[in-house]
């Protein structure tokens, strides 16, 4: 049995024939750019949000720039946010000529220690981004109390969250703002490249809004330097249509992982995702620690059955952000976590018999 890392095609097939009836509708009417499909997902995309305003980019590389940009943060300021993540969360923050400032990881969640955030801020420091990884809100309450103590913007990375809760609170509606990305393999993933930024900020929504599109107010008037980063109305039609199964495929992910807990949660050397109190896990990926996630690799690999390393190269340790001073052992948990990080296959409709060969394949690779 060949199993795949993430199987889109379980998702695409059965709404193949709504998507291209909308694509085609598009293509007829010539609605590519900011066609009224954008605004229609951008308000049903606010509403599964539980927020007041989303605005749709090109990327979610681009949302989280465009939400810090818009929030006045740029050259001269500090921004805090960790190291295990893909490396979009940091470089957005060198693309508006600020400097990110790195702090360690919870051994739990990978999401950001929030004890360490403290001794991190400055005067410089005008924003904190914590990223919900692999679908797991970060701890949101002591970030949001540090940011209102210290006066500071939490702009959240929501990219491998869509649909995740904390206390109740959908992700993206507990910061200053949200960025999502809709890589294909997210959560809800567009048929190419996408991102949005989601805010109850009526008057930060407006400015990304503007942003997007060169600071224009108007069509023949730039108001401020902005960019093109546009959502195309090809990918908010098919985003649109997706939505709607969101809640359901994010069940079905959380009863694969609750399967695959079930087979290895036991097992010696297997550490599996932890499932934090008062969070809502939507398994963007499923994540395991094992001693060496390499020969796991190589054995599932073996066997036909996909797998991902997220992340094995910190961000601090890759060659692009060396000037940002961080050397090896400056950031023990997150370092510690990268050598032994192995992600297993995980996507709405993956069958029982599916884990149960994968969970069968890492066993027997650790004997």
């Amino acid at each position: 049995m060949k199993i795949q890392l993430v199987d889109l095609s379980r998702q695409h097939e059965p709404l193949l024939d709504e998507i291209l009836a909308a694509w085609r509708d598009i293509i007829h009417r010539s609605g590519f750019i900011l066609g009224k499909e954008v605004r229609a997902f951008e308000d049903h995309f606010a509403e599964f949000c539980e927020v007041k305003n989303a605005v749709g980019c090109a990327s979610g590389t681009d949302a989280l720039m465009l939400a810090l940009k818009a929030l006045g943060i740029g050259p001269g300021d500090e921004v805090i946010t960790v190291s295990y993540t893909f490396s979009a969360t940091v470089t957005a923050i060198e693309l508006t000529g600020a400097t990110p400032r790195l702090v360690d990881i919870r051994p739990d969640s990978y999401t950001i220690d929030t004890r360490r955030i403290e001794s991190a801020i400055t005067a410089r420091t005008r924003a904190i981004i914590p990223v919900h990884l692999y679908g797991q809100p970060a701890d949101m309450d002591p970030i949001l109390a540090i940011a209102k103590r210290k006066h500071l913007f939490v702009v959240e990375d929501c990219a491998q969250a869509h649909g995740a809760r904390y206390k109740g609170r959908r992700v993206g509606s507990l910061g200053t703002v949200g960025a999502f990305s809709f890589f294909p393999s997210k959560n809800l993933g567009s048929l190419g490249d996408a991102g949005a930024c989601v805010t109850n900020d009526t008057d930060i929504a407006e400015r990304i809004r503007r942003l997007r599109v060169h600071g224009r107010k108007d069509k023949h008037i730039s108001v401020e330097k902005g960019t093109n980063s546009r959502i195309d109305t090809l990918q908010a039609a098919a985003l649109d249509i997706k939505l709607r199964y969101l809640d359901e495929w994010n069940s079905e992910r959380a009863r694969a992982a609750a399967w695959y807990d079930a087979r290895l949660g036991e097992v010696d050397g297997v550490t599996t995702p932890a499932r934090l109190p008062d969070r809502d896990h939507v398994y963007h990926l499923y994540a395991v620690q094992v001693d060496e996630p390499k020969t796991v690799a190589e054995h599932l690999k073996a066997a036909g059955i996909g797998f991902g390393f997220h992340y094995p190269v910190p961000v601090h340790l890759m060659p692009a952000f060396e000037n940002l001073g961080y050397g090896l052992n400056s950031l023990p948990v997150t370092e510690r976590v990268s050598r032994r990080i192995l992600s297993l296959p995980i996507y709405p409709g993956m069958s029982q018999d599916e884990v149960d060969t994968v969970c069968e394949a890492v066993i027997e690779a650790l004997r």
